[in-house]
């Protein structure tokens, strides 16, 4: 069990909040949240990539010159790999790249990961009401004042999605906005500091508990 402090708009100490998530054991976590990562991107992996062989590049059917007699190294095709145009040895074909791993791993590895980075974890107040409309500059003042460094990467998580925010956050590149019912180890481990408003994180102990 962990006691976060829950920032106000202005940046002063509002509260706390209590996170509590079962977690892997410490010997095994940093494997298993490895293996949930790994998992993830190799599953984005569309696969499709592909070339041609000798046999499917186009042309070739006639021996370019005789077998015996001319001096030169014995040719059949002039579609060898060994040619200019020729096909490829051993290239990529479409595969699938996908990894397999039991749900309660997933989730185990989802906690670990989370409840680890809770030294770099700036849990605020539900903010959508401080903005009457759209403004990138008072949502980086905001950070600022929570003490967030202008070059961190940042995931920032909510309960539930305000289109005024993600308006305010889309055009900034190392700001990555998430619900809490979408989180996923990569970018949690990715970002160099969590914004996680008050009412999203009691959202990710309600679904991710159990």
């Amino acid at each position: 069990m962990v006691d976060c402090v829950v920032k106000d708009w202005q940046g002063s100490d509002s509260g706390t909040a209590t996170l509590d998530l079962k977690v892997a054991q410490e010997d095994n976590a940093a494997h298993i949240v490895h293996r949930a990562i790994l998992r993830q991107m190799h599953n984005s992996r569309q696969g499709t990539l592909s070339s041609k062989t000798r046999s499917e590049v186009r042309g070739g059917g006639r021996k370019p010159w005789r077998q015996k007699g001319t001096g030169r190294a014995r040719a059949g095709s002039n579609r060898s790999p060994l040619w200019r145009g020729g096909g490829v040895i051993f290239g990529p074909k479409p595969r699938d790249f996908e990894i397999k791993m039991n749900r309660k791993e997933r989730r185990l590895a989802l906690r670990t990961a989370f409840q680890s980075r809770v030294d770099d974890m700036v849990v605020v107040q539900d903010f959508a009401d401080q903005l009457s409309e759209p403004k990138t500059k008072e949502v980086l003042s905001a950070m600022e004042r929570w003490g967030i460094e202008s070059g961190n990467k940042v995931l920032m998580i909510v309960a539930e999605k305000n289109e005024t925010v993600y308006r305010s956050v889309r055009n900034v590149e190392k700001i990555k906005l998430i619900l809490a019912t979408n989180l996923n180890a990569y970018d949690i481990v990715l970002a160099d500091k969590l914004v996680v408003t008050a009412a999203a994180l009691e959202k990710i102990q309600e679904v991710y508990s159990a």
